[in-house]
């Protein structure tokens, strides 16, 4: 049973973490202070329970609390070497922890068990950084909350601070809490609704003091030709510009995408005083090390060209790469860990929006949420005051420290295909949805295109959601359908990188019976979609420059002459001979295009759903229930094939141990010996 006060710390928790007004995603930490019972000796004992490290406030469980002995916790402060050596009491409070200790304790644990409070919460909310970050922040500290709450220099989170804040919280008895001088806010109280009223008191005076005494154009008036364009051409703009951004943002190592183009982030961006901020980075350690220190802003007009954009960009990309190289050099030590890579985290395009970035695509849309934390706090601060924000030095201390390394090398191992968007047509059931259903399995990020929409988004649903998957519509026997598709995809993810060509239909009709509009449809659908597909989608992938894989779905029939399916198998040829022939073309740019042959594939499939089983069954001469099996029983294996062993194919094809391999026809039939390639 869940210990009282730990309840009402999750319920508090997740009150404050689900408002965006108090903090952001997995930002903050929370505690609460209680009397349980010791298993062993049976006795009363004092425990500390935190929100462990990385975990997230509003959807905060029991299993994501670190528990502790406080009594243990405060003997730590008898043996504290100083600030020069704070970075050892972390590992102190693994003999601190009570029984398994739940989750692992973060550096802000310190704060929560030092202060003499039973409730302590450390926030990140935007109005009470904008006074955080102020060049006079004690001063509006003071204007705006007396006595109530005091004023904390600035500190990197540690043991240090914690006796700091214990120490401001005992000579200000008045005080309910604090602000932290270029981070957040701290508040306590004796009992969970107590802390959650004062956190809440402090957010919103901050947020009041703002409104009355802030100017009314913070950031400067609007510059000529950076306003934002109308939104429809705001969107095909940023699809037409995210493929190479994405691309430069992936120079060390891949990356996914989000874009945003919130009112918050078209202001920020048409304001004369948008670049001297932005230049100046983030403050709160939450943000910058989602966002790295500042981000890359273009210094062209809305109104200039697609072209003349992506060339200017890859010019402030090689220069962006260079001063976050001089910001390395000009802090780093023998014991700072490696460069974690210099590409910028987030990209501002005036006019059209915001792109961020991350290993995958949840951490690429929270890198971008917290951007937009940081102009609010920008507006914040420069309304009242002037935006400043902590130092680079200190910036570097945090990003690099060896605390935060130790953090990143215990993430777990990459799967094969994180950081990789597929675009996989005909994905609403079938072969599209067992390898859509795959790919996500492994990491990817997936485009279920249908040309039934409601069954594509329900797909996409099942996979897990919009940092999974989305699902569009799909016609791909229409470009301009088809362009739709991928801006929709590459809006959504950044960019492709693996289409499958599986979208496709068949009629069983022998010769005489086919009619011109079978074969135009056959072909329409299948040859012609496929490289309407491959085509947009080709010049997606070049302007990325990081390679990419094209599958096409072809089947037995492309070498197979069976009996009475003239237009189907013609169009199964034309799309095997797509796959040698963009191979060739494709090659020079790192794309690979391969093709699987299925054949029999019954269960599960829409094509034989709609009436090519029943012809082919007749055809055979058996019942449509047993088609199956008797595809199964003229295959050498004896197997029968279901959608999911394409989906292993195409897994295959499109992972790390067949990088060397292009313009290949891999059988997934069973064996048939009728369609050996030769």
């Amino acid at each position: 049973m869940t210990n009282p006060a730990a309840a009402d710390l999750i319920a508090r928790s997740n009150r404050l973490g689900a408002d965006p007004r108090n903090t952001n995603y997995a930002g903050g930490n929370t505690s609460a202070k209680g009397v349980d019972t010791d298993p062993v000796t049976g006795a009363s004992v004092e425990l500390l329970w935190v929100k462990g490290s990385g975990g997230d406030l509003g959807t905060l469980t029991e299993q994501g609390l670190a528990v502790l002995r406080l009594d243990r916790l405060r003997a730590l402060t008898d043996v504290y070497p100083g600030v020069e050596r704070e970075d050892e009491m972390v590992a102190a409070f693994d003999f601190c922890l009570h029984g398994k200790g739940g989750a692992a304790p973060s550096i802000d644990t310190a704060m929560h068990g030092l202060v003499d409070a039973a409730h302590v919460d450390h926030l990140h909310p935007d109005s009470g950084i904008a006074i955080a970050t102020a060049a006079d922040g004690e001063r509006l500290t003071r204007e705006a909350f007396g006595e109530r709450v005091a004023w904390v220099p600035w500190r990197r989170p540690g043991f240090q601070l914690g006796l700091d804040i214990a120490r401001i919280k005992e000579q200000n008895p008045r005080a309910i809490g604090c602000i932290l001088g270029g981070h957040g806010i701290t508040a306590w109280g004796d009992d969970s609704d107590e802390a959650e009223a004062n956190s809440r008191w402090i957010i919103d005076t901050a947020a009041a003091f703002i409104a009355e005494h802030g100017r009314l154009e913070p950031f400067g008036p609007v510059r000529p030709g950076f306003a934002p364009l109308p939104a429809s051409e705001r969107r095909s703009r940023a699809a037409a510009l995210a493929p190479a951004i994405r691309g430069l943002a992936s120079t060390d190592r891949p990356m996914l995408g989000h874009f945003t183009d919130s009112d918050a982030v078209l202001e920020f961006l048409a304001a004369e005083n948008a670049p001297r901020l932005a230049a100046l980075g983030t403050s709160c350690p939450d943000h910058f090390l989602r966002t790295k220190v500042k981000p890359m802003i273009l210094d062209l007009p809305a109104t200039a060209g697609v072209e003349e954009q992506i060339a200017r960009l890859k010019e402030l990309h090689a220069e962006y790469r260079a001063d976050y190289q001089a910001y390395y050099d000009a802090h780093a030590t023998s014991e700072s860990p490696a460069i974690r890579g210099a590409d910028p985290l987030i990209v501002l395009v005036p006019g059209v929006g915001m792109f961020s970035y991350g290993a995958n695509k949840q951490t690429a849309r929270v890198a971008g949420e917290f951007y937009v934390n940081a102009i609010n706090v920008m507006r914040g601060a420069e309304s009242l005051s002037t935006y400043q924000p902590i130092s680079d030095a200190e910036k570097f201390r945090i990003e690099y420290w060896a605390l935060e390394e130790a953090k990143l090398q215990r993430m777990p191992k990459p799967r094969t295909h994180q950081g990789r968007i597929a675009f996989v047509t005909g994905a609403a059931s079938g072969i599209g949805k067992a390898t859509a259903t795959r790919l996500a399995a492994e990491g990817a990020c997936v485009v279920i295109a249908d040309l039934d929409l409601e069954k594509a988004r329900a797909a996409a649903e099942e996979l897990g959601g919009a940092d999974v998957a989305i699902g569009v519509a799909a016609n791909v026997a229409d470009a301009d359908a088809v362009q739709a598709a991928l801006d929709e995809a590459v809006l959504a993810f950044g960019g492709v990188d693996l289409i499958v060509n599986n979208a496709g239909l068949s009629l069983s009709k022998p010769l005489l019976e086919t009619t011109e509009k079978d074969w135009d449809l056959q072909h329409d659908v299948m040859a012609k979609g496929s490289f309407l597909v491959s085509k947009a989608a080709a010049r997606i992938l070049i302007a990325q420059g990081i390679g990419g894989d094209i599958v096409y779905i072809s089947s037995k029939n492309s070498v197979f002459a069976g009996p009475n399916n003239i237009a189907y198998s013609a169009t199964k040829a034309d799309q095997a001979h797509q796959v040698r022939l963009l191979a060739v073309e494709l090659g020079a740019h790192g794309i690979r295009v391969n093709g699987i042959n299925p054949d029999g594939v019954v269960r599960g499939s829409g094509i034989f759903a709609s009436g090519w089983g029943a012809n082919r069954a007749a055809t055979y001469g058996v019942k449509e229930e047993d088609l199956g099996q008797f595809y199964a029983n003229r295959t050498i294996l004896g197997r029968e094939v279901v959608p999911e062993n394409v989906a292993d194919a195409v897994y295959v094809l499109t992972g790390p141990d067949l990088t060397r391999t292009t313009g290949l026809h891999v059988p997934v039939d069973s064996g048939v010996a009728a369609a050996f390639l030769r």
